[in-house]
């Protein structure tokens, strides 16, 4: 783990380093960044004391299956932050209905196949900075980089049982985490608003959805 007092960004650096043929593994940490981004292009407040973290996966996988590394790099955060927090498709970490921490996956492609992985881990320790809209928590202070190697462990861990026994043991360790079933939950996909109960995660990961016009499964969108 490679780390610097400050960067604009840890996803652009790590990007840089993909490019540049970086290994499987490679990790950026800044103890603060001035450039953060978070998803759908929004900045993220990155102060000193939280974990602005990417990490470099380069799996022998098809493009498809980027959505299953983000659930993932979900549980593998979850695994770290303990039990207490919870899940919330498909990339953040709640805890008691407020937000501690995002993950924004960016991929290369090389044709059909994934060539890199850019694995971005924002995690609120020290503070909870305010997002307009949004109640936000922090987990408690810890030294970042002790947070990210047990971060790192879990990852490397979760991978292992991707590559043992298949997606659905990580579908199973998301749900565990994850909102209860039959809960109520409303999909926002540009004007699109989806509302329905909670069903779980469909095969691919994508989100189960107990609509008036029938089931549904969502790959993209945003939870109220």
């Amino acid at each position: 783990m490679i780390i610097h007092d400050s960067l604009p960004s840890t996803a652009d650096a790590l990007r840089e380093a993909a490019l540049a043929g970086a290994p499987d593994g490679h990790a950026i940490l800044a103890r603060r960044q001035t450039a953060g981004r978070g998803t759908h292009g929004r900045s993220w407040n990155s102060p000193p004391g939280n974990l602005h973290l990417s990490v470099l996966l380069r799996p022998d996988a098809p493009l498809r299956d980027v959505p299953r590394h983000a659930l993932l790099a979900a549980v593998a955060l979850h695994d770290t932050a303990g039990p207490h927090t919870q899940l919330k498709w498909p990339n953040d970490l709640m805890l008691d209905g407020a937000k501690v921490a995002g993950i924004l996956l960016e991929a290369g492609a090389d044709g059909p196949r994934i060539a890199w992985l850019s694995v971005g881990f924002g995690v609120n320790l020290a503070f909870a900075p305010h997002v307009t809209g949004r109640a936000t928590a922090a987990l408690g202070a810890e030294p970042p980089e002790d947070f990210a190697a047990r971060l790192l462990a879990a990852l490397t861990t979760r991978r292992a049982q991707l590559a043992r026994e298949g997606f659905a043991a990580i579908r199973t360790a998301w749900q565990a985490a994850g909102p209860a079933p039959g809960t109520p939950l409303s999909v926002t996909r540009g004007a699109t608003t989806t509302a329905g109960r909670y069903e779980g995660l469909a095969d691919d990961g994508g989100l189960r959805l107990l609509t008036d016009a029938g089931s549904v499964v969502l790959h993209a969108g945003e939870i109220a």
